[in-house]
């Protein structure tokens, strides 16, 4: 399959982009959606997403074939963990969950553009959207796109350098499915701190949206004129607590969880908190965890990493042969041979620690869930997920402890990188937040 030159993103990788381009591009999408997008039905965009979803979930559809064929080159995922993932994603978008998440962010509210029921709140999506993207995965970038076609926006997405093939090949389908809705889609991808290209986007911008570093927010954020709504996306940290009488059954759900996306993006833990006390001690939870990552190379093998990625995996191997030699009773650590494909390390020391990722994992022993969130304390505000093995019945009770500390999500262990449709975003609305009000008084 040859894609057609629809977007920048489909020009040749030597293409020099000039601020006129950038700018022509910007008032060409403005143009497309007042005809195309801004009169359309809720429904009848929730239709086309549906039903691009469905096609991307089937083993014949073009666009997920050429996903499988070259994402693992391009974008390092291997093709059963990129297979993975598209259906995790794309099993979401169904009519009934779209439903829930209007329901949920903008409950009998109309759109004054579509609609011409009586109605005493009306909301509006922004004119024209810019989404700023990081690298993989690549689910915050076809998140965004969904968002911004829900609420009738015309929309330029401009990915990290080398990472928009998979936002572009979304892109296509949605044009293959609907030519003028792809119309008012563009996607392209250059080095971040480009000020002639990104001024130019930014001055024709309603809203921006951004993921990545907090320096990186930082810097966007004032590039932005004072008129236009900024809404940043920063970095997030994650990470699981397994009680004691969940013990044998959370591993090959923690493994899973490790697995997915290849343990990036800010849904993936960091370390997972086992809980004492059980018949099966943290440390051979840790231990069984590895046997589950072994099994997962084999089903779903991690694919190929960066020379400085594992070289960092390997640093930090180095540190953990040292420790446990010389302290086997509070530190152990099992890896794959001949390969950086997975690492456990078990450590008695509580203490929260960044994982270098790529299926690098971290588990430790604590006595309860309080003590898990003192060890966590320096990431705390910046917790985005946590993974959460217990009894049905206690579930409530620790998901609500964990929401006063301030997590902003908790979910089944083993879900931690499929969030549902409804999910707040570091607790916002996702599409609530994009939107504008109108109450009509009378």
């Amino acid at each position: 399959m040859t894609l057609p030159d629809y977007f920048l993103a489909d020009l040749p990788p030597q293409t020099n982009f000039s601020a006129e381009m950038i700018f022509e591009a910007c008032r060409a999408l403005k143009r497309n959606r007042d005809q195309y997008l801004a009169r359309r039905s809720t429904a009848a965009v929730i239709k086309t997403l549906s039903e691009v979803a469905a096609h991307w979930r089937r083993p014949d559809n073009a666009f997920r074939k050429l996903a499988l064929h070259e994402g693992p080159e391009k974008c390092g995922f291997s093709k059963p963990t990129l297979a993975k993932g598209l259906d995790d994603f794309f099993c979401q978008l169904t009519p009934e969950n779209f439903q829930s998440l209007l329901k949920q962010d903008i409950g009998d509210a109309a759109d004054p553009a579509a609609s011409t029921r009586p109605c005493r709140r009306f909301w509006r999506g922004p004119e024209f959207l810019v989404h700023i993207t990081t690298g993989n995965p690549p689910n915050p970038a076809w998140m965004s796109i969904i968002l911004g076609l829900l609420a009738r926006s015309a929309q330029f997405v401009k990915c990290a350098a080398g990472a928009s093939f998979l936002p572009r090949l979304f892109a296509h389908s949605i044009y293959d499915a609907d030519p003028k809705l792809g119309a008012c889609l563009e996607i392209a991808d250059w080095p971040g701190g480009n000020a002639p290209l990104e001024n130019v986007l930014f001055a024709e911008a309603d809203c921006v949206t951004a993921t990545g570093a907090d320096e990186t927010l930082a810097a966007i954020r004032n590039q932005i004129p004072i008129h236009t709504r900024f809404l940043g996306y920063g970095h997030r940290v994650s990470f699981a607590f397994v009680a004691r009488d969940a013990l044998s059954q959370a591993v090959s759900a923690a493994a899973d969880d490790v697995a997915a996306w290849n343990q990036l993006g800010c849904l993936s833990p960091h370390v997972i908190y086992v809980e004492e006390g059980a018949g099966l001690a943290p440390e051979k939870f840790a231990e069984h965890l590895a046997a589950q990552l072994e099994q997962r190379e084999a089903d779903r093998p991690r694919g190929r990493v960066s020379p400085a990625e594992s070289a960092a995996i390997a640093s930090r191997r180095a540190i953990y042969d040292v420790r446990a030699a010389h302290s086997p009773e509070t530190t152990r650590h099992w890896c794959s041979k001949n390969s950086t494909a997975w690492t456990v390390v078990f450590e008695a020391d509580p203490r929260f620690q960044l994982s270098c990722l790529n299926r690098f994992i971290y588990v430790k022993a604590v006595p309860n869930l309080n003590a898990a969130l003192q060890a966590a304390d320096g990431v705390r505000g910046r917790v985005s997920t946590v993974g959460l093995a217990a009894p049905e019945d206690k579930m409530p009770e620790l998901a609500a402890h964990l929401a006063r500390w301030g997590v902003t999500r908790v979910c089944p262990l083993g879900q931690m990188q499929n969030p549902p449709l409804t999910w707040r975003h570091d607790g916002q609305p996702a599409f609530g937040a994009l939107i504008s009000w109108t109450d009509f008084e009378s």
